[in-house]
């Protein structure tokens, strides 16, 4: 039988242009370190030339990468978050300027009460002007000034919470059976009022009856239990319906 001839070995390692490539990648490299040696870079380009020599031989840097940008969005973020809770209190400040303007134009200084807090702002206006007693139906007075509140409030975009709250003293009987169903009741008649003549979006707006349950001040007194029967108009800057 004839021998079978052996098939001669290939070379071993890497193939021979390699060598050349990487004399090649080195010069270059060498030629820009000497360019950098005699003249002002700037050190960022410069970070960049040389992780796109390490990309081109196929070396990726470990550790630290080049986002220097990446502090300047974080503190672009906050920096809105800042703007925007800036703009919400001015909007609070000017919205209750406006109302108390209004609440001195028609001499309810002490039954108009407006103030600022986490919630938003609180328009608290007294039983006295709104309704009668034992009442839920708004008085000629009350459409008016309520007419004028509206104006304000139509070009606000947060909700409006309208809640309605009442003394202590027991209800005996009656249309609306004790203190919540009349708180919940007058909150409705507003809001409604509210809703069906100044235009205002019923998806923004919720009408709730506290009762008793959130006094301002305690009910020890004919005075005090006056400024408890009241409704508030809240304008929910800091929370949605």
């Amino acid at each position: 039988m004839a021998r079978k001839k052996k098939q001669p070995e290939g070379p071993t390692g890497a193939p021979l242009f390699m060598a050349t490539y990487g004399d090649m990648v080195t010069l270059l490299l060498t030629f820009f370190v000497f360019l950098y040696s005699f003249s002002s870079i700037d050190v960022q380009k410069f970070q960049k030339m040389i992780f796109s020599f390490q990309g081109a031989l196929g070396v990726l840097p470990g550790g630290k990468t080049i986002q220097e940008d990446a502090g300047v969005y974080q503190g672009k973020v906050g920096q809105d978050a800042g703007d925007s809770i800036k703009r919400t209190q001015e909007f609070k400040e000017g919205i209750a300027r406006q109302l108390q303007a209004l609440a001195k134009e028609e001499g309810l200084q002490s039954q108009m009460k407006v103030h600022v807090d986490q919630r938003g702002v609180t328009v608290s206006m007294s039983e006295q002007f709104l309704f009668a007693p034992g009442s839920a139906e708004l008085s000629p007075f009350a459409r008016r000034v309520l007419f004028k509140v509206g104006q304000v409030l139509r070009v606000v975009r947060f909700p409006l919470s309208f809640e309605g709250h009442t003394d202590n003293t027991p209800m005996e009987g009656g249309l609306y059976g004790d203190n919540w169903g009349l708180s919940a009741a007058r909150a409705a008649a507003v809001a409604s009022y509210m809703v069906n003549r100044i235009g205002l979006s019923d998806k923004n707006v919720q009408a709730v009856g506290y009762g008793p349950s959130k006094p301002l001040v305690p009910n020890d007194t004919p005075e005090h239990r006056a400024i408890n029967r009241r409704v508030d108009i809240v304008i929910l800057t800091e929370h949605s319906i």
